[in-house]
């Protein structure tokens, strides 16, 4: 693979884009879901943004109709965009949009459980055990402090049952995620990314129907603020972001592209509490921090491994945009 030297300060801009839009797309969620039905929300969003990217894909020469690529893509597609997303689009309507960002920030932790591949190497390092342990802790601590307060009548049941299945989500996210990651494609990633949001972009739209949704929904009655999340989170958080994650993945190395995992959450909450006058308690905060070193522990090995420029992955998707595990990922061609 020929060695590419960017211009350093379009990787500093791209990198930027990758931080700051992967974050803000909680906040933005937060605004969309309250003018549209959570499954309404995904059908609409996803489906419009693999629509347009594989437009793109069309533009650029690409082969469309690969059933099996279609078919690698539709597992991920349901397991990340259409039950983890999902998840989260159903838990802003009652929690907030911060808080939410601190569960999601698991997600590296359940990906080191599942890759059974991987068990025997993992297991044997002493940080990376450790983070797992701590990590776990971390959720214990947000989820124990929401059971008391649902005891003492100061959490909701929607928001209780919501915390319980964003437990759920980075699950089906981190397999979704070592699906496409251990299944070959001989699409770009561009083209899977695409089959993936229009794949579950479908599926939300029976849920919607069964959910009722549509019954006193209005296109009218909709806030133009939400028409401007969901123009946001098309545009900007399952578009631009995934163009700059995927040309960043080409030219730095893997373990450098997935520090976004330390960055999100911490961006999902200031704007949570400094525009959306979001409250986050003092054990949340405490929360969040030892979930985040429980990442940074669970990665360390790898950061000393040198670099993993040629690293790719087949574009798994959080919110519209891809993601990448600290794990080296084999070159894809």
């Amino acid at each position: 693979m020929k060695q590419v030297k960017p211009s350093p300060l379009l990787v500093i801009i791209a990198f930027g884009i990758v931080y700051l839009v992967w974050g803000s797309t909680y906040f933005f969620i937060q605004m969309a879901v309250h003018g549209f039905p959570p499954m309404l929300l995904g059908a609409v969003r996803f489906f419009i943004a693999g629509i347009l990217l594989l437009v793109w894909c069309m533009i650029k020469g690409d082969r469309l109709w690969n059933i099996k690529d279609i078919k690698t893509s539709a597992v991920s597609g349901l397991l990340m965009l259409f039950m983890a997303t999902g998840i989260v689009f159903w838990a802003e309507r009652s929690l907030p949009s911060a808080m939410v960002a601190i569960m999601v920030s698991a997600n590296p932790i359940w990906f080191v459980v599942l890759d059974k591949g991987n068990w025997m190497a993992n297991l044997k390092n002493r940080t990376t055990v450790a983070g797992l342990i701590l990590g776990f802790a971390g959720v214990i601590l947000l989820l124990g402090e929401a059971i008391g307060k649902s005891i003492a009548g100061t959490v909701s049941g929607p928001q209780m049952t919501g915390l319980i299945l964003l437990l759920v989500g980075p699950i089906a996210w981190s397999a979704g995620s070592l699906y496409s990651k251990k299944t070959a494609h001989e699409a770009p990633a561009r083209m899977n990314a695409a089959w993936q949001m229009i794949i579950a972009g479908l599926a939300f739209v029976p849920v919607s129907l069964m959910k009722q949704e549509f019954r006193g929904f209005h296109v009218s009655q909709v806030p133009t603020q939400a028409w401007i999340a969901i123009g946001y989170l098309i545009l900007f958080g399952s578009i631009g972001a995934f163009s700059a994650y995927v040309w960043l993945l080409q030219v730095r190395p893997a373990t450098q592209v997935s520090t976004h995992s330390y960055v999100n959450p911490v961006v999902a909450l200031l704007l949570g509490v400094l525009f959306a006058g979001e409250h986050i308690s003092g054990l949340q905060l405490s929360g969040l921090f030892v979930i985040l070193f429980s990442v940074l522990l669970i990665n360390l090995s790898k950061y000393g491994r040198g670099s993993d420029t040629k690293s790719r992955i087949s574009a798994p998707v959080l919110n519209g945009v891809p993601f990448l595990p600290s794990h080296k990922i084999p070159e894809r061609s």
